[in-house]
């Protein structure tokens, strides 16, 4: 499965990676299937460096606007400051617990001059599956 992204979608994701570092920022995709249509900035409630929680209040808001709007969640983004864009045993088993099945696009601020971005799924035990991103525009 091919994860479709606009540049303008990378380009904010990249963007929101760079200003929240130190701490990892944290996003909601928005559209159908596997084509983005909103990359939303969302709060990392915990301020950290290595964790993320997406503010549940703009999380909600975020569902019943796609609802609304007949669109849907189509996953979530996050930063790892100073490790490869690889989902951590932490990433992991928030997906399962929380949101299993929909994309986790991960931006890598390792190198700081050429971030890495790449989309995984996680399905409900745990098993991990990196998927192509395809950039438009």
């Amino acid at each position: 499965m091919t994860l479709y992204l606009e540049k303008r979608h990378v380009d904010e994701m990249i963007a929101h990676s760079r200003e929240d570092a130190p701490r990892e920022c944290c996003g909601i995709l928005i559209g159908k299937g596997s084509r983005v249509s909103e990359a939303r900035r969302a709060d990392n409630t915990l301020h950290s460096p290595v964790l993320y929680r997406i503010d549940d209040k703009q999380l909600l808001a975020a569902i019943r606007e796609a609802e609304k709007n007949g669109t849907e969640i189509v996953g979530f983004y996050h930063s790892h400051t100073a490790t490869e864009a690889y989902p951590s045993p932490t990433d992991r088993r928030q997906a399962m617990a929380a949101w299993p099945d929909v994309f986790y696009v991960l931006v890598s601020l390792r190198d700081e001059r050429n971030p890495a971005l790449r989309a995984f799924v996680i399905d409900d035990r745990g098993e991990i599956s990196e998927h192509t991103v395809q950039i438009e525009g």
